[in-house]
């Protein structure tokens, strides 16, 4: 009973990062629009709020595997479990940080990457992306990620 409990505690967290996400796109879109100095406060809000969001998802998450480590009732599998999630979770947010920092030092102005298991987003502020650009963005992830072309997706924000 107590396994089926961790199980269905971390499905909800996993389903509230989404939710999270989910929201944050609806949110920005509504907010898109205006003159250009209220869409680049925009831009810069995006990415502002998206890391606020990810960190205290990612805050949220670790609360929960601390807790199913320390607790006296988790099973020794279940302990095991929670450990090799929190440290996929902070090699997930090393990789995402220094890819993050590389399209930084390309000369793009601000970047969010996230990684799932199979596909990696960035999301670039920049009005429009040149083939020369998305060619150093896809570089950037493939040499520190080793992602096949196919699943990298390369999103300009305004």
């Amino acid at each position: 009973m107590k396994k089926r409990t961790k199980i269905i505690i971390l499905s909800a967290m996993v389903l509230l990062l989404g939710l999270t996400g989910y929201l944050n796109v609806v949110l920005n879109n509504s907010l898109s629009g205006g003159n250009n100095s209220d869409n680049s406060t925009t831009t810069s809000s995006y990415f502002a709020a998206y890391r606020n969001d990810r960190e205290s998802t990612r805050d949220q998450e670790m609360l929960y595997y601390d807790a199913i480590i320390t607790s006296g009732s988790s099973s020794a599998e279940a302990i095991k479990s929670a450990e090799e999630a929190r440290l996929n979770l902070v090699q997930q947010m090393d990789k995402e940080l220094v890819v993050e920092g590389l399209i930084k030092a390309k000369g793009f102005g601000d970047c969010v990457v996230t990684i799932s298991n199979t596909n990696v987003n960035a999301v670039v502020k920049a009005k429009k992306l040149n083939s020369t650009e998305v060619a150093q963005i896809v570089a950037v992830i493939q040499g520190q990620l080793g992602t096949n072309i196919k699943n990298i997706k390369i999103i300009p924000v305004e």
